[in-house]
């Protein structure tokens, strides 16, 4: 069970996740959205990753201009896509590929909704390297970092139905992370909000007691299965 953490602000705190357990330490560029951090402070974090976990970035912006500076700044083991629905088709994706380092792995956000998501997420599996099936917010520029549960027996259908490995994310916490891991059997579960403790001054930071107590619990499930 591959366990990936969002959002890590810094070195120390991407170490951290690494030695809690985490599989994919997440970072989050200059683009409006949650815990984000420098490009620079994105490629010291995918430096001191090396050999202790996967460093993901993700973009909601996919200008091949943007996506072509991030992946040259950062270098990132994944690539994370996940501008809003209606943002990115499949058709999309191949282009982007141009302008990134060979082998990099494409992660494609899924906004799962209804039952029409199966079909979406079976579009996109044959342009990308991995799913993400995540919880779309209307206030939040892209999909995931709602803190909010969709529908885990449309992520229970999307599993079965393509061949890529699946993440599953979406208002996971350790108290239900387990239950998502035995309903859907993805290949990996994600957490961001629900892992973050509050600061006084309105900031976050990850609660290491909450990352490993989700990771304890994802794998668990798995065992149990």
């Amino acid at each position: 069970m591959i366990i990936q953490i969002y959002t890590a602000q810094s070195v120390d705190e991407a170490l951290a996740l690494a030695d809690a357990g985490v599989d994919h330490v997440g970072v989050t560029p200059p683009q409006g959205l949650p815990g984000e951090v420098s490009l620079a402070t994105m490629r010291d974090i995918a430096l001191a990753l090396k050999g202790r976990a996967r460093c993901v970035a993700l973009t909601v912006d996919i200008t091949p201009e943007t996506v072509a500076e991030l992946v040259t700044t950062v270098q990132p083991d994944i690539l994370h896509l996940c501008p809003l629905a209606d943002a990115i088709k499949p058709a999309d994706i191949p282009p982007l590929r141009a302008v990134l380092p060979p082998g990099m792995t494409i992660l494609q956000a899924i906004s799962v909704t209804g039952p029409e998501s199966i079909a979406e997420a079976q579009a996109y599996a044959a342009v990308a390297d991995m799913l993400i099936l995540d919880t779309q917010h209307p206030d939040i520029r892209g999909v995931g970092a709602s803190g909010m549960v969709h529908d885990w027996s449309i992520s229970q259908a999307i599993v079965q139905a393509v061949a890529v490995p699946v993440i599953m994310a979406g208002g996971l916490s350790p108290e239900n992370v387990a239950e998502a891991v035995r309903v859907v059997r993805p290949w990996g579960v994600d957490s961001a909000t629900l892992t973050n403790e509050a600061l006084a001054d309105g900031s976050v930071r990850k609660d290491l007691a909450k990352v490993r107590a989700f990771a304890a619990a994802a794998r668990a499930a798995v065992e149990a299965l």
